[in-house]
């Protein structure tokens, strides 16, 4: 097959490391404003900056990718409006990144034509996924990290003519599919979707006896591979991860894979560019499918960072370096759930071999045998190159930016909510099981996991069937066929819990399909977008605060449902550690206790104390949900369920 050029995307998470990428000379930077933005723990950027630094990288033909790629509440889509306009008005960009459909409808009406990117937390993970995503108006996907080159290969023969595919090549891996973890967001209200995650899976965890990080992945790197990659012409861009990475890692990580790409003769040097990005260890995962690189097979070594050395005698701790460290060195001491984990710059120099000494305040306060980590380096030249950038950047005219005073044109009187005032609608409860049920009361309805038995689940027409959280390639044509052959026995309910399974069907308009809860609705113009898809109803996202969900009924254009009850998924992923089995129950440092479970190919994480908001169903009957939903999940043998509430983000912002 012909090679073509693929575009090499770098992330920045501020200025240093935008003018980092510049210096590389990447193909293309994406980056976040200070709302709304995936990685908000990033500094990113002010409107005001963006503009400056946008220009700064047309002048050197780099394009450059807004990340607007987070969950949107729908009491902030005015909000999202203003900054869309904001956006078309200041900045020069090529591409919005977008997780949620509502931000869709708001940039047409901000104004803006540029190219709409589907982020991978919009979790379109095969193959027949890329219509829909095509005709809800995406011209690039950025495809799952837990994907094989098989399964690239494989969106790459149905690939919709004028549709590009982003690849990750490098940096950080989730536990959780994208789009698909809510660790963060159940245990302490922080989403992983609203880019608040605050990294649960990267802690110590105890089962039985052992304590591990059975969670933390070391990081992905197609490197070598990249050969094979550049022969798929419908990749058109590696993406490098790492919004929150130092200009260091921004820097060399681009290097290291534009050889990779223009001279992979030079493969060495590239290897060594990617160790000194200063990175965890990284492995290929799942990228050879029949040589798999296990991501969470380490000795709980997966720290960012180049590995120093351990601190030694904590009455006056010091640690003897492996590597020369220069002026300007920033150093991690210890681990973060550590009380005594620090930054330290490194204000002289130390050879290698050589003692590094920590502040007196640190005096046994950090323990014997602590790990330390060269966290970023800002050697000679590279700082040169940002200097010199920095000086051109501050003669470029600020343009300044005033409030945006047009006002939201997605208000609510523009939607005939499907609800009518003279007639009350008919209530229907859904109870779901991985198994076969005994026959419903007339009031109620039963559901299924359709995947629970490798596509045998017996079914009679009545039964809403649901589709799992994430299907992969190899596994479409047996999801497929299932759904063909349970139409032809009269199946008209189905649960799809991913949008772009829509495109599994060939006549929406004839079914009664629903976006279910993993699907992540969180507002009105996302439904409306659903709509405009062929969706029948909604079962919102139950990660949502009391406010969110009462309030979208009201201007809802299809009928809504939510799950008041039932064990919701930490996480689900596509790989499990080595030291954990289906069953396994264990504890986190705050002794909250989760189980594993596997269903067809996909691994759950389950917390042990479920969803519940059966306190304020009749509240919610009363704001105009019609459908509720009972999730069923086996609990195992060995796990104990906490008698806790179930509330989730009820009472809380939804940060």
């Amino acid at each position: 097959m012909r090679s073509h050029t693929p575009a090499i995307l770098a992330p920045a998470g501020d200025k240093t490391t935008f003018l980092a990428a510049v210096a590389a000379g990447a193909d293309a930077i994406y980056c976040g404003l200070k709302l709304f933005s995936a990685r908000m723990e990033a500094a990113n950027f002010s409107i005001e900056e963006l503009s400056r630094l946008s220009r700064l990288a047309r002048s050197r033909q780099i394009q450059v990718h807004i990340a607007f790629n987070t969950l949107i509440k729908e009491s902030e889509t005015g909000k999202v409006f203003r900054l869309l306009s904001k956006l078309h008005r200041h900045v020069v960009f090529d591409a919005l990144i977008v997780q949620d459909l509502a931000v869709i409808p708001l940039a047409r009406q901000a104004g803006i034509t540029q190219a709409l990117h589907l982020s991978t937390l919009g979790n379109l993970s095969f193959a027949a996924g890329l219509k829909s995503a095509g005709t809800a108006g995406f011209s690039e996907v950025v495809l799952p990290r837990e994907f094989s080159l098989d399964d690239i290969r494989t969106m790459a023969g149905q690939t919709p003519e004028g549709m590009g595919l982003e690849v990750f090549v490098h940096g950080a891996l989730c536990y959780g599919i994208s789009g698909r973890c809510y660790w963060s967001s159940w245990f302490g209200g922080k989403s992983a979707l609203r880019g608040r995650c605050v990294q649960p899976c990267r802690r110590m965890y105890q089962m039985k006896s052992e304590k591990h990080r059975y969670f933390s992945c070391m990081d992905f790197s197609a490197d070598v591979l990249a050969k094979v990659l550049k022969e798929i012409p419908q990749v058109s861009t590696w993406k490098i991860e790492g919004r929150k990475k130092s200009p260091h890692y921004v820097f060399y990580t681009v290097k290291a894979f534009q050889l990779l790409r223009d001279h992979p003769s030079r493969k060495k040097q590239a290897l060594m560019y990617l160790d000194d990005a200063l990175g965890r260890p990284f492995t290929h995962y799942n990228l050879l499918s029949h040589r798999i690189q296990h991501p969470l097979e380490h000795q709980d070594v997966t720290e960012s960072g180049l590995f120093l050395g351990r601190i030694k005698n904590p009455a006056a701790p010091f640690f003897i370096t492996r590597e020369a460290l220069f002026t300007e060195d920033l150093l991690r001491i210890g681990n973060e759930e550590d009380a005594f984990h620090t930054i330290r710059k490194v204000t002289r120099s130390v050879p290698r071999k050589g003692k590094f000494f920590l502040p007196r305040q640190l005096r046994h306060k950090v323990r014997k045998g602590v790990p330390v980590h060269l966290i970023d380096r800002r050697v000679n030249e590279l700082s040169q190159k940002i200097r010199d950038l920095d000086v051109e950047l501050a003669d470029m005219e600020r343009i300044p930016v005033r409030p945006e005073v047009r006002t939201d044109p997605s208000d609510k009187s523009r939607f005939d909510a499907h609800r009518s005032s003279r007639t009350r609608p008919r209530i229907t409860d859904i109870r779901v099981s991985r198994k076969p049920q005994a026959q419903p009361q007339a009031s109620n309805a039963s559901g299924i996991w359709i995947s629970g038995s490798r596509y045998s689940t017996r079914f009679d027409k009545t039964t809403w069937l649901w589709l799992d959280p994430s299907i992969f390639p190899e596994e479409e044509p047996a999801c497929r066929q299932y759904i063909t052959t349970a139409l032809k026995k009269g199946a008209r309910h189905f649960v799809l819990n991913a949008v772009w399974q829509i495109s599994l069907f060939d006549h929406p308009g004839r079914l009664n399909l629903w976006a279910g809860p993993f699907s992540n609705i969180a507002n009105r113009l996302a439904i409306q977008e659903l709509k405009t898809l062929g969706f029948s109803g909604v079962i919102v996202s139950p990660e949502l605060d009391k406010k969110t969900f009462l309030s979208l009924p009201e201007s809802s254009v299809l009928p809504l449902g939510v799950v008041i009850q039932g064990h919701w998924p930490l996480a689900v992923s596509r790989t499990l550690s080595p030291g954990l089995s289906p069953g396994d129950f264990f504890l986190s440092p705050k002794k909250e206790g989760a189980w594993v479970t596997r269903s067809n190919d996909l691994y759950y994480i389950f917390p042990n104390w479920p969803l519940d908001l059966t306190a304020h169903r009749k509240t919610l009957e009363q704001a105009g949900y019609t459908c509720f939903v009972t999730l069923e999940e086996p609990v195992p043998k060995g796990a104990f369920l906490k008698n806790r509430p179930g509330l989730w983000n009820w009472d809380l912002t939804l940060l």
